[in-house]
């Protein structure tokens, strides 16, 4: 399945690890970093996780901190991070963010407010032409956007926050931000809808609640888990020969992304975000696969309660037709997934899953989003719920 995928073009290459609780059954590297395929996928090489950052990065922390009485799923937004207090989204909770059941808006494009165009002109034509000669995605780009100095500036400044290889922004703009979060309730509460602004917020909560950032605290966990090979922002920890390349970006970025996270949002924040930034192995997330089998426990040491574990992972909204987890992904049962699976997915074309049951896992590293996003062949094939029904059905 996996050769099969690489030579439809559903992504340049990928790594794969199938195992259980004690064991690890197959981890392989397939294809290329891109289509050149000058550069063989290596075992140590790390992949942009998009929002499985939200669970393998904030969740687990979220997990921690509960487990350790710093945080309840009760605690309200307002009373923790100051800036919404008086706001409408204030008695937000940790549980409808986490269960992404706050009627939030799914997301806010926040770096289009630091671009502008000189005569008003979109920035996007669904038509090539000579103002928008570039492809981004399936559209073309206005040539002549023109960047917002105010706030982004295209040379190392003092304390400016890097969003890219050559971009950094001032972290007044995050004012702006925070107002434009608040006013984003515009849904029914209570009624389940994907959010990554619901993950942006759990950041800032656990940032708040313990005055350390979230990449610190994500930090904290990977070092208990001896894990070299994942983290926010992998240029600081690893080479860049060994982190795979994501998009292609001509709109907002004009650069090959590759080491900075390709989601715009995180990018904003510097790439240390509640909803996206994280880069990995395969390797590294099969440890975390075995200490969430293992009821919170890896090499004699408990990481994270079992208690706590065992709350996550369960859909505790089911009885409303709502089957997500606390933090995790869960599916409706059918004929890829089963009631008590657990995991989450990425934008960029990654995946894992885990069986609590028959303590299996598969975790799926791909970057088919490069060198465009408007490749979703793995998804159009069910890729990933293919391959975890063969691994999840298969008798040993």
């Amino acid at each position: 399945m996996m050769t099969n995928a690489i030579e439809n073009g559903f992504f340049p290459g990928a790594q794969i690890v199938v195992g259980s609780k004690d064991s690890v059954y197959i981890m392989k590297n397939y294809g290329y970093h891109d289509y050149s395929e000058q550069h063989q996928v290596k075992t140590d090489d790390v992949y942009d996780l998009a929002s499985m950052s939200k669970v393998l990065g904030t969740t687990l922390v979220a997990m921690r901190l509960v487990g350790e009485d710093k945080l309840n799923l009760d605690d309200n937004l307002g009373d923790v991070v100051a800036v919404y207090k008086n706001t409408a989204i204030a008695d937000l909770n940790l549980f409808e963010l986490l269960t992404h059941t706050t009627g939030l808006k799914s997301g806010i494009t926040f770096y289009k407010n630091l671009l502008s165009t000189p005569d008003g002109l979109p920035f996007l034509s669904s038509e090539k032409s000579e103002d928008y000669p570039e492809l981004f995605d399936n559209v073309y780009v206005n040539k002549n956007i023109v960047y917002d100095t105010n706030y982004l500036s295209f040379e190392t400044k003092d304390n400016y926050v890097q969003i890219s290889k050559n971009m950094w922004l001032n972290p007044e703009f995050y004012k702006t931000v925070s107002d434009q979060i608040a006013l984003a309730l515009i849904n029914p509460r209570g009624k389940y809808l994907y959010s990554d602004l619901n993950l942006i917020l759990v950041q800032q909560m656990l940032e708040a609640k313990t005055g350390m950032t979230l990449d610190e605290l994500a930090n904290k966990n990977f070092s208990e888990l001896d894990l070299l090979n994942i983290g926010y922002n992998p240029l600081k920890w690893t080479s860049e020969q060994n982190v795979i390349p994501t998009e292609i970006d001509n709109f907002f970025r004009k650069d090959t992304l590759k080491g900075y996270v390709h989601d715009e949002a995180a990018a904003i924040f510097g790439g240390v975000s509640g909803n996206a930034g994280l880069f990995a192995n395969a390797k590294s997330i099969s440890v975390i696969c075995q200490m969430l089998l293992n009821k919170g426990k890896y090499l004699e040491q408990q990481i994270l309660k079992r208690k706590v574990i065992r709350k996550f992972r369960k859909s505790p909204l089911a009885t409303k037709g709502i089957y997500r987890g606390i933090g995790f992904d869960k599916r409706k049962p059918n004929e890829f997934y089963k009631k008590n699976d657990f995991g989450h997915t990425g934008y960029t074309g990654t995946f894992f899953f885990l069986n609590p049951d028959n303590n299996r896992f598969l975790i799926i590293l791909t970057n088919r989003v490069h060198p465009t996003r408007t490749n979703t062949l793995m998804y159009k094939d069910d890729f990933c719920s293919k391959i975890w029904k063969h691994i999840n059905n298969f008798e040993l």
